[in-house]
């Protein structure tokens, strides 16, 4: 694989992967969502946040994506 220049090796060594472990770890808080209240439009806390999560995990691969483009 090359990054479009020839002769130079892609590299994944990016600062910006780092960003990639924010949803992976962010789900494991067990504390964020151990409630039942506030509820948002009648739904406990752990469904919206869930929701939330993957909102985070695709905002996050996006901008990985794009920064190392």
């Amino acid at each position: 694989m090359t990054t479009g220049e020839p002769g130079q090796p892609r590299t994944d060594r990016s600062p910006w992967n780092w960003l990639l472990v924010l949803p992976i770890v962010l789900p494991l808080l067990t504390f964020l969502y151990n409630a039942d209240e506030p509820r948002l439009l009648g739904f406990p806390l752990f469904y919206w946040l869930q929701i939330a999560f993957i909102v985070v995990g695709v905002a996050t691969t996006t901008l990985v994506y794009r920064m190392t483009k």
